[in-house]
């Protein structure tokens, strides 16, 4: 058995998992302590290089670990159904699937390849897409989960049914936080159909609290050349008020215990078990916010998410 801090990851040999935005951040912690528990993952990322970066790194502290790269770009529908084809292909049911890559707060109104706002397409309808392109594989494992990770930006998120690609206003943290309240409530409805339909599907979210990785520093900056305010301000704050954050190490706990423990619960939302979840102390339930308990609207997300990416999620 694997200890990480207060979390117990049980023996996953045997086990395949799948880990999107595995190169860096929290999908690099996940992917190097699922792997130290025995699991096979897959690391679906858009650039190899950094992949095989990321696989040295954590073959320094897990010499045998099982690990491969598969091409994955949310931002493209085809670049999704590319990678579930391949998996497909291969056969090999998915014991664990964690939705974690993603895009935060570029400046500017930026789209998908298929025109949808940077920040919704990516996080939440390419990890939607992929989920039901998938669905075959999880359902032929004995017991799949999958993990979405949300944000405490979540709270404040709300959709903008009328205006979810923010074609007539767009305002980063504002459309940060529709992506992530989006991957909560996809949690908890994939979680309710599951259960519904008799998938054997865990669904679960997490959120990280407030954890140091490249997401805010990069994000905010969105490839320019000079940082932008947001990202001056990240890394001040991780150098001067560094109570304020976890490392990668205590970030990654809320989606590990989803993902593993055989307490999670399909439906929940885990968090930081610090004040105001922000660090850590361990895992809790964290606080739903009330936008993700509304079933009616968790179902119209659902509804428009098999709209706007021709998914289906089959039963």
């Amino acid at each position: 058995m694997a200890r990480t801090h207060n979390i117990t990851v049980p023996d996953l040999s045997g086990k395949l998992a799948v880990v999107t935005g595995a190169n860096s951040g929290l999908g690099l912690g996940l992917a190097t302590r699922l792997s130290a528990a025995g699991a096979d993952v897959v690391m679906a990322i858009r650039n190899r290089a950094k992949g095989e970066a990321a696989i040295a790194q954590i073959r320094s502290e897990v010499p045998d670990a099982k690990l491969s790269i598969k091409k994955l770009d949310l931002s493209s529908l085809s670049s999704v159904t590319a990678l579930a084809d391949e998996l497909t292909a291969e056969g090999r049911p998915i014991d664990i699937l964690i939705n974690n890559a993603g895009v935060m707060t570029p400046p500017e109104r930026d789209t998908t390849v298929d025109g949808f706002e940077l920040q919704f397409g990516s996080n939440h309808l390419g990890h939607f897409a992929l989920t039901g392109r998938v669905l075959p594989l999880l359902r032929a494992a004995q017991a799949p989960r999958v993990v979405s990770l949300s944000s405490l930006a979540a709270r404040t998120g709300r959709i903008h049914f009328d205006d979810l690609q923010f074609e007539k206003t767009y305002r980063p943290m504002t459309a940060y936080g529709q992506s992530k309240l989006a991957n909560l409530m996809f949690a908890r409805e994939f979680a309710r159909r599951s259960a519904e339909a008799g998938w054997g599907v865990m669904s679960a979210a997490a959120h990280p609290g407030l954890t140091k990785t490249n997401l805010q520093a990069s994000g905010p900056s969105h490839g320019r050349a000079k940082p932008s305010a947001m990202e001056r301000f990240y890394k001040f704050s991780w150098r001067f008020m560094p109570f304020l954050w976890q490392e990668i190490d205590e970030g990654i706990l809320p989606a590990l215990y989803a993902a593993t423990s055989a307490d999670a619960k399909p439906g929940a939302f885990y968090g930081p078990r610090g004040f105001m979840e922000v660090t850590g102390g361990g895992v809790a339930e964290a606080k739903v916010p009330p936008q993700a308990t509304n079933e009616a609207e968790n179902r119209r997300l659902w509804e428009v998410s098999e709209q706007l990416t021709g998914v289906t999620f089959r039963q």
